[in-house]
């Protein structure tokens, strides 16, 4: 442990860590019986996508995002998303969730159906923003799926550090250590895709030609043998078509400044497409970004917008209310696609991250950690493999311990505000992984993909039915259900009064909104 973070600690007993919110957003495909992609529109008894609070979709139709609340306790965020899994299976017919990160059988791009939001002006938005996401990167890599963890320290903890640090409480404090935090988790995003990444191999189908040093295995597999994450690689979830883009996260006004300036930069590429064709809008504009949510980074400041408003403005507004975490794959032995061992972990890895000093970004060390991250993706549990630190080659194993050792510390004050062991032992959980590179998930896929003789997509077709059926042998929670249900008839009926409030054109509606500073 540093000695800045062991000051900084010391500083800060008696500080409530555990009451820091978390929440979850979890991405699942439906999948048809014959084991490829859903056909079929959102269900209606799911409710709105538009407006339903917990259940939505994201690219695809196929694709359902499940959003929990907000809660103190790890065990009550993965309480609720379990619950609304649950409903989400009661109204499933002959369709069950992928448990992968990377796709089920995909027939090529037009078997993917974009995401429908009805008639309304802030619907067909969305509804577009998705068709030019699927001319700039193909809708084929829109079906990836993941989980976001959302993370806001505890309120009481302000105060204390400001404190210690000889600063005022206010919202510039707040955003200059979040941004440091962003910066460090930044830094050792290669650590999460180690510890949790479990997308080694792929079906065939989602890159037929295969490339990037991607490995045949079997006759319907591509894999990199020692990766851990091919979502988080290169060939997955990216804005590599738009290279170059670099957002500083060296202050929030430099965020801020970084996005306005891609949304408003045309494209080169972009604008070749265009914006429509035949009288049908192909993309909302030709520029590096459509809209904010189109910068794919695996980490992102967040705060909840008012009404129809960007993003950045209520961030450049209000401040920064949470983080975003958005590297961890779906877990594909859990039912829902993380455990508590793993947000425990993730809680004090962010909590380390907000209290330890954070270096300025430059183009060099942003570079690196992209470096990092494609090397841990794509060769992770590779023997001996070595990372960049300040420009020096540090081992993986060496780095990673040495990570541990100072989040040691950092759960012992979890542990002791929240009464608990739990956090401690789920740092401890992580060293078998570090010390040995076949207790990583992937290494349990690829492992399992071994013993049974199969490709990914009979081994994910096997764990998705094994999940379905464990759902289904589960008691029904009746007030969870009532409560959904509910939901889900209130969101259609809020969607019909959105539907009939509009007033002004589609184009009138984009350029209000894109006017916006």
């Amino acid at each position: 442990m540093s000695p800045e973070l062991a000051g900084i600690l010391s500083g800060l007993k008696g500080v409530a860590f555990h009451e820091g919110r978390k929440g979850l957003g979890k991405e699942s495909l439906r999948v048809a019986a014959s084991g490829g992609i859903a056909q079929t529109p959102h269900p209606q008894a799911l409710g709105s996508a538009l407006c339903h609070p917990q259940i939505t979709t994201d690219y695809s139709e196929a694709l359902l995002e499940l959003v929990t609340g907000t809660h103190v306790n790890p065990t009550d965020v993965l309480a609720e998303l379990l619950n609304v899994h649950q409903f989400v299976y009661q109204q499933l017919e002959d369709e069950f969730l992928w448990v992968a990160s990377m796709p089920c059988v995909l027939d090529g791009e037009k078997s993917i159906r974009i995401a429908e939001y009805g008639s309304s002006n802030v619907g067909r938005m969305k509804h577009v923003y998705r068709i030019g996401l699927g001319y700039r990167y193909g809708r084929i890599m829109q079906a990836i799926a993941g989980i976001h963890f959302n993370y806001s320290p505890p309120e009481s903890l302000w105060g204390a550090l400001a404190e210690s640090l000889g600063y005022s409480d206010h919202q510039s404090f707040r955003d200059r250590q979040f941004m440091g935090m962003l910066r460090n988790i930044k830094r050792l995003n290669w650590l999460v895709s180690y510890l949790f990444g479990s997308s080694p191999a792929v079906c065939k189908s989602f890159l037929p030609a295969g490339g990037a040093g991607l490995e045949a295995y079997g006759r319907d597999t591509w894999y990199y043998p020692h990766g851990t994450s091919l979502r988080l690689s290169d060939i997955g979830y990216s804005n590599r078509a738009a290279g170059g883009l670099r957002i500083s996260y060296n202050s929030l006004g430099e965020y801020v400044e970084g996005l306005r300036h891609a949304i408003a930069a045309p494209h080169p590429a972009y604008s070749r497409i265009g914006t429509h064709r035949d009288g049908e809008w192909l993309q909302l504009n030709a520029n590096v970004l459509q809209i904010e949510n189109e910068y794919y980074s695996f980490v992102r400041p967040k705060r909840v917008p008012t009404g129809n408003e960007k993003r950045t403005s209520a961030l450049a507004r209000d401040g920064i209310q949470y983080v975003e975490l958005r590297s961890l794959d779906l877990d594909p032995w859990a039912p829902a696609g993380l455990t508590d061992v793993t947000m425990r972990f993730l809680e004090v890895f962010m909590v380390g991250a907000l209290l330890s000093p954070a270096s300025q970004n430059d183009d060099a060390s942003q570079a690196e950690q992209d470096e990092n991250l494609q090397s841990v993706a794509r060769n992770g549990r590779a023997v001996g493999l070595t990372l960049k630190r300040d420009g020096k080659s540090i081992m993986l194993k060496d780095w990673a311990s040495e990570t541990l050792e100072s989040l040691t510390a950092v759960a012992r004050l979890l542990d002791a505000s929240a009464g608990s062991s739990a956090y401690s032992a789920a740092v401890n959980a992580q060293r078998a992984k570090v010390a040995d590179p076949d207790e990583t998930p992937s290494a349990h896929v690829v492992a399992a993909m071994r013993a049974e003789g199969e490709g990914f997509y009979h081994f994910a077709m096997r764990r998705s039915k094994a999940s379905a059926e464990w759902f289904g042998n589960q008691p029904v929670d009746a007030a969870s259900s009532a409560t959904l249900k509910a939901s889900a008839e209130q969101s259609l009926s809020d969607q019909a009064a959105i539907e009939a409030a509009d007033n002004q054109s589609f184009d009138k509606y984009l350029a209000e909104y894109f006017a916006q500073p």
